[in-house]
């Protein structure tokens, strides 16, 4: 398993009882026994694939655990239906658990980053039996509101997400970012010492079409990642931004079927999130507190968003140290899991 070589690692592809086409990497450490061997399930964000997790998997899979890392809907190796309806949490949370069923485990520790955070989040209220323990990183968990809120509203109350009304936009999101796709790459996945403000509203698209050629510019990627994302990502762009065309559509399931806005009582949570970081906001980490009774937290200082790159030894550590304190003996053993 070589993270600059994504052809080293175990690569499936199935069709799940859901209906939907999945790609995922699958590593199964040496001996390994499902009665005995924790799985841990690792959902990406946006704009992201299985690739996320890429100097996670070995040595996570060196400890013991298997590691089951699809490429989400619309993204990668994955099928990518058109209409947004098809990404709600509600149906990525059930091809989440039809993965689980693929892979022969009943219960799963679950690790989601960025969208992966949420929707892992949400995982745990539409299927809290399938979850030992949930691990989200960057994106705090916001619990189910009855009263839906427009995504307009929710950024002039927080302006910093600006960037998602040009996202929902549609097909205008689309098309422009597939045209300046390199550019979009390069400015997403930007080190936290940036100073270019691609957040507020229409400053994204303002980048993109104005600005100079962004190919010179700081990016956390090597090369040779750049080229591997840009070549996955120009098989589209729709699938990935459909998520963020979902809000009313994931207000609607939830409020249906009355999801509770606690997290199950016995499930441990850990968040890990980069202070540098301007998504995990203090005020929003505090108030996620108050919905999940076993909760632990871990600042990175000075660390931004993409903390898997960024502080690829310590979220590698942090996470198998956390799952330690939750067994017996270590990720082998069943223990409190």
């Amino acid at each position: 398993m070589n993270p600059q070589d994504p052809a080293s690692f175990n690569h499936r592809t199935e069709k799940l009882s859901t209906g939907r086409v999945y790609h995922f990497v699958d590593q199964l450490p040496d001996n390994y026994d499902p009665k005995r061997n924790v799985t841990l399930l690792c959902v990406h964000g946006f704009p992201d694939l299985w690739y996320g997790w890429r100097y996670q998997i070995g040595p996570w899979v060196r400890k013991g655990c298997r590691v089951v890392v699809p490429d989400m809907l619309g993204y990668g190796g994955t099928e990518k239906p058109m209409d947004s309806s098809e990404y709600t949490t509600k149906k990525l949370s059930a091809d989440l658990a039809a993965i689980l069923d693929v892979v022969g485990v009943k219960r799963a520790v679950l690790v989601g980053h960025d969208w992966g955070s949420y929707a892992v989040g949400r995982f745990a209220l539409w299927h809290p039996e399938r979850l030992l323990a949930l691990v989200m990183m960057s994106v705090p968990y916001t619990p189910p509101s009855r009263d839906y809120i427009s995504l307009p509203e929710v950024v002039k109350r927080a302006p910093n997400l600006g960037y998602q009304l040009y996202f929902a936009s549609h097909p205008k999101s689309t098309i422009e970012i597939l045209a300046h796709l390199k550019k979009f790459i390069l400015t997403t996945f930007r080190p936290p010492t940036s100073s270019i403000d691609f957040t507020s509203t229409g400053s994204l698209e303002k980048l993109l079409r104005d600005s100079p050629d962004a190919t010179e510019n700081k990016s956390i990627l090597t090369d040779q990642e750049l080229n591997y994302y840009y070549d996955q990502f120009k098989k589209g762009m729709n699938g990935p931004l459909n998520y963020y065309r979902t809000s009313r559509l994931r207000h609607d399931e939830e409020l249906a079927a009355g999801l509770p806005a606690n997290l199950r009582p016995n499930l441990p949570v850990l968040f890990v999130w980069g202070t540098a970081d301007a998504t995990a906001t203090p005020f929003v980490i505090d108030k996620s507190r108050k919905f999940i009774s076993q909760y632990q937290d871990v600042a990175l200082e000075g660390r931004g968003h993409w903390i898997m790159v960024e502080a690829k030894d310590e979220i590698t550590e942090k996470v198998i140290s956390w799952l330690e304190s939750l067994t017996s003996s270590s990720p082998r053993g069943r223990g409190k899991l």
